[in-house]
This record gives C-alpha cells, structure tokens and sequence, in this order.
C-alpha cells in the first residue's frame, strides 16, 4: 500500500494539525483518500465532510478528486480561499 505525505493548511490546519502520513490502496484517488480520512470520525470527518467547500493539490498542483496518487505523493487539503 502507497504512503502519501497529506498537508493541511489554514482552518483545516487549526483542526487536524500540520500533516499526517496515510496508507492508501494501489491506485486511490484523491475522493477515495478524503472518503478515508472521513471514515476516521471526529474532527476529519467534520473538517472534510462532503459538501464543506475543500480545495485539494497534488504535488503542489490543484487538481480534481479523481486524480489518481502515488506512493509518496503529496497531498494539501485547504479551504478555497486562504489570507496571506
């Protein structure tokens, strides 16, 4: 199982923290890391419950849900719109 490095950043940061490392399955996406995280309960599920307007990059890049990861991808979840 792939290990992807996922970094939080403003509101999603006071919540979770800084980072986590998480298994993902060969060939995740992007919605399958986040239905993950969700799966957690308590604060992840809270912060990235569906509908709650979250924005993702991969390797630095915003991208959609179905982007597929990889073993030491990097992965930052942020709110759409963050301050200086």
């Amino acid at each position: 199982m792939p290990t992807v490095h996922v970094r939080y950043f403003a509101s999603l940061r006071e919540a979770l923290g800084p980072q986590e490392q998480v298994s993902v399955p060969d060939g995740a996406t992007v919605a399958q890391l986040r239905r993950q995280l969700q799966a957690r309960g308590g604060r992840h599920a809270e912060v990235l419950a569906p509908g709650r307007p979250v924005r993702v990059a991969l390797a630095q890049v915003v991208c959609n849900d179905d982007a597929v990861l990889s073993e030491g991808a990097e992965v930052a979840f942020f709110p759409p719109v963050t301050g200086g």
